[in-house]
């Protein structure tokens, strides 16, 4: 009789940015997500100081938590209340850095980070 089964993946969500008020440009916290397969991203908007401010948020990564390099994902740019999406191959740690456009707009957040094994 075999006992071992599939091994259950393990999963975690950090919450980096809660109720966040953002202007200009800006990056998280760092999270080190090593142990981790895959991840994604969740944004979402809680309130725009104007219908034109807009959020370009773009996934950064690291091998020590210090030294950062946009990831090959590319940017994205919230639309509607949540925006989410996917990063791959990312390494050791993780953040996203990113602007909120015109100059002097507001955007209040809140940014997810959910790892998997």
């Amino acid at each position: 009789m075999n006992l071992v089964g599939p091994l259950m993946r393990q999963s975690q969500t950090a919450v980096l940015e809660r109720n966040t008020t953002l202007t200009g440009e800006f990056a998280t916290e760092p999270y080190e997500a090593a142990w981790a397969g895959e991840a994604r991203w969740f944004v979402q908007v809680l309130e725009r100081s104007a219908e034109d401010a807009e959020l370009v948020l773009t996934t950064q990564i690291s091998p020590d938590g210090i030294t950062w390099c946009d990831h090959d994902g590319g940017s994205h740019r919230t639309e509607g209340e949540l925006t989410t999406w996917a990063v791959h191959e990312f390494g050791q740690w993780l953040r996203v850095r990113g602007a909120v456009t015109p100059a002097g707009a507001q955007v209040k957040v809140r940014i997810y980070l959910a790892v998997k094994s």
